[in-house]
Parts: C-alpha cells; structure tokens; sequence
C-alpha cells in the first residue's frame, strides 16, 4: 500500500503477528490468558483424499513490494493439508513469479476462466483489483469453488450484492478478506462496545489515511509483459497509464475507491460488528471532501474526506482521513480506541476486568486464512461472509456516492438497500460494464 502513515503497521506485518499469539498485543491479561487457555483449529493428519487443492487469481500489487494476492495464496498454501495447483495473471512477470514461487506441478494461466474449468481446484483466492471481484468471485462459485477474496468485496453496491446473493445460492464457502476480525485487539474492543463498557454508544471515528494526489502522467504504449486489455475486463477501456495498475489502481474511481474504500473497508467493518450492524448499516449519509481537479491521467479519488454516517439510535459515525490510524468508539462512560498496533481505554478497568460468563461473545478467530480453511473441510459460515463483507463494503460507496455528488445528504433505506431521496445516487449503486462482462 502506499502513501502509509509512519505509525500504520503494514498489512505483511499485520497478517503475520495477528497469527503468533496474543501476548505483546496490548490485550488485557485476562484475555490474553483465555485466549491461550482456549483450544486452537482442530488438527489432524490429511491424508492423500483430504488435499485442498488452492488456486490464487490476481498475484499483483507494487512491483518489487509485499503482493497482497501472492501473500494471500502464500497463506492458504501454509496451512495443512493445502496445495497451490493453479495461479492466474494477466501480467506476465507476475504470472511467471507466482508459478515459481509454489513449485513443481503449479500452472500458469492468463485467463482465469480456464483456471475455474478444471475440476480438480477447491478453492480460488482472490487478489485482484477491485474492479474484477464481482466477475471472477461469481464465476467462481458458479464453478463450484470456495473463495477467499480480497476486500473491499466489490466496486459498486450491486456488484457486492450479487456476490453475496451468488454466495447464499451456490451454498459455498466465502471469506471476504478482512483480516482484522481475526485479530484479539478488535475482536474485545468490539465486546467490549457489545456488552456496555463505555455505555451508550455516542460517536465513533473510522480514522483512515488519504489518498494521494497525481498527474497528469504520461500515456504509454503498454508493455509487453501486461495483457492490458484483460487487465482492463469490465472497466472502460482507455490508453495506458502506468499508475493505473498495480498498486495505484486503488486512486482511480474506475477500479477502487481510494482509501474511503481501501482502508475503510477494515475499519468501517469494524464499526459495523461493534453496533451489531453485520446484515444492516447506516439511515444516512453526508459527506464533505477535496477531489482533485478532472483528468483523465490524474488520480481521481477524493484525498481528503469527512464522512458522516447516522445508525439507528442517534449514533454518529465520522469516516475521516485525520488523526491516528484506527477506530475510537465513544459512549457515554468512557471510549475505547483500537488499532493495528494497541487497543486502550480511558479507564484501565473498561479493559482490565474481565467480562462475566453471561457476557456477549463474538465470533473467535486468530487466524483469518486458518478461518477459512477450517470452514471449507467443515463447511460451515467462516468469520466474514460475504454478506458481512457486502455490508461493510456498502458503507463506503455510500461515502463516496455523497462525496462524488458533491456532499449531498443521502437518506438509506438498508433492508431494501436504495437511497429514499436522490435517484442520481441510486444510479450510482451500480456501473455499466463493458462487454462482454456482466454479473
């Protein structure tokens, strides 16, 4: 990721330390003690017929940086019993590197589609750019496979609710890939927030990073290692700009959101499981921002942004790209602030005293891939649905929608999952697909 604050722990350090242990967290001790106390993913033997075989689609990120799709299908293929079959790339150097990386036996493909025709893969994992996920998340449950995949779920509302609808009909295993769920910190700050610690919710900041601003940048002719066209799918076609691919994707409106998406996307998730909001969201939003002036070589996201959300109740909800990286939850008896890197209170006792045997308990993972696997062989609901991850997922277009039209207040209906007051934002809900693309 670029344009990360000093004080951020990187998502490889992320993924790593939320899977050694509890101990250094930041944890209040009585849980750390319980964690440790409490049984870990059962593990047995996997004898030749238990194989998952494992596919990863879309390796790419920053050439020369941590990949998040390779680290992702490096994690599924650390757990027992998985094997890393099939990778799929459109970029060629990518491609090579990924077939590599997991050995003997492992082959390539350009098109993912011919990956998703072999019978013989389980399970895909999912590292594209965010304009793809709805595409290859779908055709892969149509396939019969599980899959973990990336977060923000889609780009556009419908998009995330057509994976999740995909997802309830195939019956298949789905992880969106937000990993801080699976991380202690959040998981108490979340109880914590559940069983009335600080009291009546009052306000919460989602604290995320800006997006940079660039360009004009030079038009090129593609190289030859990169199948722009693939590259491109459902997305527009336009000449080719380097800083539209790989890691600087996430700055143009046409493949991501900027960080209202990339990083909101954890720590709005975050909010949404501490207000027990998982299958609902926001009544509205209003958001004020800075958009760079239009260029169609420039980065076109927002860099900066106040987004204010109302939940049932009165609780206000402010997405923003100011103060420390993480999410303050504020009640009336207190606050709570956790992040990446620590979790505290304004009184050691919120944290300190253990919860009581009757207490509100959330979901428990420690390992966000394990999750997965585990919930594939047992074919049960891992920690983040895609239903879950459509919802968060759907908080942050509703940020962008309000801001790309100027700050408007939008009033949401979340059962039906429309604005009630502005058709242009509904209009919005949703991008016209170039063809042969559909979902």
């Amino acid at each position: 990721m670029q344009d990360r604050k000093p004080n951020d722990v990187s998502r490889r350090r992320f993924i790593t330390t939320s899977a050694v242990g509890l101990a250094a967290t930041g944890l209040p001790a009585w849980l750390a003690k319980e964690a440790a106390a409490a049984p870990g993913p059962a593990r047995r033997t996997f004898g030749p017929n238990d194989q998952i075989n494992v596919a990863g689609i879309g390796l790419g990120g920053s050439k020369g940086g941590f990949r998040q799709g390779l680290g992702d299908t490096r994690s599924a293929a650390s757990k027992p019993g998985c094997k890393v079959v099939a990778v799929s790339e459109v970029d060629k150097t990518h491609l090579a590197e990924g077939v590599k990386a997991f050995g003997e036996g492992t082959k390539g493909y350009i098109d993912y589609r011919e990956l998703l025709a072999r019978p013989d893969i389980d399970v895909v994992v999912i590292g594209s750019p965010d304009h793809w996920h709805a595409t290859m998340a779908i055709d892969a449950m149509r396939a019969g496979k599980d899959v973990y995949c990336e977060k923000p779920l889609a780009l556009t509302i419908y998009e995330g609710r057509r994976i999740a609808d995909t997802a309830r009909e195939t019956g298949r295993v789905f992880q969106t890939g937000s990993q801080q769920r699976s991380d202690g910190r959040f998981r108490t700050a979340c109880e914590m927030v559940r069983n009335g610690r600080i009291g009546k919710i009052k306000r919460v900041e989602a604290r995320l990073p800006g997006a940079p601003s660039g360009g004009p940048y030079p038009a090129l002719p593609y190289p030859d290692d990169l199948e722009w066209n693939r590259w491109l799918g459902p997305a527009p076609y336009t000449e080719y700009v380097k800083e539209r691919t790989h890691g600087s994707f996430r700055y143009w409106y046409e493949y991501s959101g900027g960080m209202m998406t990339d990083w909101g996307a954890h720590h709005l998730d975050i909010t949404q499981w501490a207000l027990g909001m998982d299958d609902s969201g926001p009544v509205a939003v209003q958001a004020t921002g800075k958009a760079p002036a239009y260029d169609p070589r420039s980065y076109n996201v927002h860099t900066d942004f106040a987004v204010t959300y109302t939940y049932p109740g009165g609780i206000s909800v402010l997405a923003t790209n100011k103060g420390e990286n993480g999410v303050r939850f504020e009640g009336e008896n207190g606050w709570i602030f956790v992040s990446r890197g620590k979790i505290e209170a304004s009184d050691k006792a919120i944290l300190e005293d253990p919860l009581p045997a009757t207490a509100v308990r959330l979901y428990k993972s420690d390992d966000h891939m394990g999750n997965f696997i585990q919930c594939v062989r047992e074919r049960k609901d891992p920690i983040c649905t895609a239903e879950i991850g459509h919802r968060s997922a759907t908080v942050c277009h509703m940020g962008n929608i309000s801001l790309r039209l100027g700050g408007r207040r939008l009033e949401w209906d979340p059962a039906q999952e429309r604005f009630t007051n502005d058709a242009e934002a509904n209009n919005m809900r949703r991008r016209v697909m170039r063809r042969p693309w559909a979902v």
